[in-house]
């Protein structure tokens, strides 16, 4: 897994890149502002970048312009964004083209280099990993309109578990129930959302990002 990360404070962009070698991956190019992450990108076209949603010059939203660059000139690019704070309109850009590969993590996560390593992992390989506190934000700001309304109340925390990126099967035993149930919920989703039968990891993302502007 080769991997760039954009990151302004030396320390914790040093603190990245040991952990992911650690764990077998390479990273490539480690930068520190937007400019150096599109040109990182265009030059080692790495399987997953994680990147700082604020970067200089003004500290706001240049990581998550940059990588919405870099994605769209290089469609599908998986991009894993670190925040310090909950923002759901950056993870509902990012995944508006439903390509999927997109995943959206508190710094706080980084504290747990398995649970972070296993997000970089996930979103490289085109899935989904939105964190919980997000999750739960999201779910707190969703309205009684919109294509969610007729989810029932397991099946809108079958999606929200779906948002974290997480298997059926890890669903299953989250939820206490049969894998089994958790294909019958899911099923049930694709059919309220109007998500049409197609490649199953496919649906997955574009029913995430159906509760994602349904949250809007």
């Amino acid at each position: 897994m080769r991997v760039v990360i954009a990151e302004d404070l030396a320390l914790l962009r040093d603190g990245l890149t040991r952990l992911l070698e650690a764990h077998g991956a390479e990273v490539v190019a480690a930068v520190e502002d937007g400019d150096a992450l599109v040109a990182a990108i265009e030059h080692h076209a790495p399987d997953v970048a994680v990147v700082d949603v604020r970067l200089p010059p003004t500290f706001t939203d240049e990581g998550i312009r940059a990588a919405l660059r870099a994605r769209r000139a290089r469609p599908g690019l998986p991009v894993l964004v670190l925040s310090q704070y909950v923002e759901r309109t950056y993870a509902a850009e990012l995944l508006s083209d439903g390509s999927g590969g997109v995943g959206y993590l508190l710094k706080d996560r980084v504290a747990d280099p398995r649970e972070f390593v296993d997000a970089v992992r996930r979103v490289a390989a085109g899935g989904t990993a939105l964190d919980p506190e997000a999750v739960a934000q999201l779910l707190g700001a969703r309205g009684d309109d919109g294509p969610l309304a007729e989810l029932t109340a397991r099946e809108r925390d079958v999606l929200a578990l779906m948002a974290e990126g997480r298997t059926n099967t890890a669903i299953a035993e989250r939820l206490v129930v049969t894998e089994g149930a958790v294909e019958k919920h899911i099923s049930n989703i694709f059919l309220k959302l109007g998500l049409r039968p197609s490649d199953a990891d496919h649906r997955r993302v574009l029913a995430v990002v159906t509760w994602l502007r349904d949250t809007d």
